[in-house]
């Protein structure tokens, strides 16, 4: 990845930062890293996938975001991209302004409880009431996906249809997306719809480890938690992530999660996933025959 982000450096006229430094994502899939460019200071992106298997969905959306969102929303804008293959690998290197102010955390699941300006929350509420009527037809986390996690993780009986419309979301909000004490909202590449309320739910969940953090959020965000909408994105959200716990991430959650679950449902939630059966979507085939969902 360090010898696909010089290659993307020479392409995109960039050279290393004096405050060089590296930004590992998910399973070392993405490098992030500071560049100078002729214009100034940037950041430079690289994604990597097997070319089999790239997910179009998370592969184009920082281009979609860049191109759909409303200025409004306060993001590192894209300058540029470059792609190219590399025998069995796609790689995609994008160009970023550079954000000086840090995220929120360093980690998606918080360790103590952040401390926020009235004006971040502020600017935070008003831009998820801006990304939530942005149109698109991307996908964010699929209804035939929550009509066999909800049961599975959540037992029964459940709901698996959602009260109102779905809405867009940004699809990954935690506090090591988001920058403080001036909101940046950052990683857009999972963006789509998903469940009203999805992006305040997500936010909620990874913070259930710190009591007051998740108090704080649900006070700031009681707008859009406090409502039917908001309670079954609640589980939807919790649906996916005690699936990611299965496959090993997020385990710490997991009982927290499984707590909140009982909290909305007012009832007991099993312990381990049960195996109901789920509508044919394609794709990979778990124990259970569903299509493992993207983490």
């Amino acid at each position: 990845m360090r010898s696909a982000h010089a290659r993307a450096r020479a392409a995109l006229h960039a050279r290393p930062a004096h405050d060089d430094h590296d930004a590992w994502g998910w399973h070392g899939r993405t490098l992030g890293q500071p560049v100078i460019t002729p214009d100034g200071p940037a950041w430079i992106r690289i994604a990597s996938a097997p070319t089999d298997q790239i997910v179009d969905t998370f592969w184009s959306g920082a281009i979609d975001a860049e191109w759909s969102m409303p200025t409004s929303i306060p993001r590192p804008r894209l300058l540029g991209w470059h792609d190219w293959t590399d025998r069995k690998w796609t790689y995609r290197a994008e160009l970023y302004e550079r954000v000086t102010t840090p995220p929120v955390a360093a980690s998606a699941v918080v360790a103590t409880s952040p401390d926020l300006p009235k004006t971040w929350w502020a600017a935070l509420r008003a831009a998820l009431d801006a990304i939530a009527v942005t149109p698109t037809d991307r996908v964010t986390i699929h209804p035939l996906f929550l009509a066999w996690a909800m049961p599975r993780y959540l037992g029964e009986p459940i709901n698996t249809d959602a009260p109102t419309p779905w809405t867009t979301a940004h699809g990954d909000l935690h506090y090591a997306n988001l920058c403080g004490p001036d909101l940046c909202m950052l990683d857009w590449e999972g963006w789509g719809t998903a469940p009203a309320g999805y992006d305040a739910a997500m936010l909620h969940s990874y913070s259930l480890l710190v009591p007051a953090a998740a108090a704080c959020i649900h006070d700031e965000l009681a707008h859009l938690l406090d409502t039917a909408a908001g309670r079954f994105a609640e589980l939807a959200v919790i649906s996916e992530l005690l699936h990611t716990a299965t496959k090993g991430s997020n385990l710490a959650l997991a009982e927290p999660l499984r707590q909140r679950a009982a909290v909305l449902l007012q009832r007991e939630v099993p312990l381990e996933p049960g195996c109901p059966h789920r509508p044919e979507a394609g794709g990979d085939e778990d124990e259970c025959g569903a299509s493992a969902h993207p983490e």
